[in-house]
């Protein structure tokens, strides 16, 4: 079996509406049987996101934002030094993806390269399912992670892509 050349982690939690749109993506990519790539599912904790993107070339993240203005549903694709003054990760815990790069610099942990898509959340509230404005989104948010994962080279399918 090759190794995983990417993974793409989706960061949230199911259970409080638009913190699931990482976990959806991830189940997307995953349904999709690209090479080289791996999709897992994780809740934002730095350990967490260690042993996801450990290894890999590429590591692409998925997760819900809080901005403020917010447009509920707008992508934001960055990495994190370059990440928009404001933006927040949604999740319920205190740490995040910045906090989890910071620890991997230091323990020799980090991807290759790490690109972010960032959706702005509606609602975080206790709840299942997505608002309106973030699950119109998923497709482009989808389309966006395809696109950073091909023009790093990495994500050939087994013919189900279109």
């Amino acid at each position: 079996m090759t190794p995983a050349r990417a993974t793409v982690i989706g960061v949230g939690n199911d259970y409080r509406s638009d913190d699931g749109i990482g976990p959806a993506i991830a189940r997307r990519i995953a349904g999709l049987d690209l090479m080289n790539v791996v999709a897992t599912v994780c809740d934002g904790e730095p350990v967490g996101l260690l042993d996801a993107w450990t290894g890999v070339e590429l590591a692409v993240v998925v997760d819900a934002v809080l901005c403020d203005p917010s447009t509920p549903g707008r992508i934001w694709q960055t990495t994190v030094d370059s990440m928009p003054y404001g933006i927040h990760p949604a999740s319920s815990h205190a740490l995040g993806i910045p906090d989890a790069l910071l620890l991997g610099r230091v323990l020799d942990r980090v991807p290759g390269e790490l690109v972010i898509v960032a959706v702005e959340a509606a609602s975080l509230d206790l709840g299942v399912g997505l608002s309106p404005p973030v699950a119109a989104a998923v497709p482009d948010v989808l389309r966006a992670v395809l696109t950073a994962l091909r023009l790093r080279g990495t994500g050939s399918s087994s013919g189900r892509l279109g």
